[in-house]
């Protein structure tokens, strides 16, 4: 499965390329394309110097799926926006660059 691998080294990179000096660090990652499951291992270090692990098991949802999600459950207006880490805005056009997402909807 290209796509899943392609993927799978995306998600990755991006943990890898957020890791500094002092932050956790993503020991073992495995992806599932069909689930959108991310199995991970957190190797962190806590603040009495203790190594501690955590084993993640974290679902990514895509904008379609929340869209049809929502929908379902009678939602009637679902507006999707991108999201700064900590600034959430409906000026901001969701990308590819964007980590989380605003959902804002409205009940019929």
């Amino acid at each position: 499965m290209i796509l899943d691998c392609l993927f799978f080294h995306s998600v990755k990179d991006f943990l890898d390329s957020q890791t500094e000096e002092g932050n956790a660090k993503c020991g073992s990652l495995t992806f599932d394309l069909m689930t959108f499951r991310e199995n991970s291992t957190l190797c962190f270090e806590d603040d009495l110097g203790k190594k501690k692990e955590l084993h993640c098991s974290e679902r990514y949802y895509v904008p379609s799926e929340i869209t049809w999600l929502l929908r379902t459950l009678n939602f009637r207006t679902v507006d999707i926006y991108g999201a700064k880490l900590g600034a959430f805005s409906r000026n901001d056009n969701l990308s590819t660059e964007d980590f989380e997402m605003l959902v804002i909807a409205e009940k019929m």
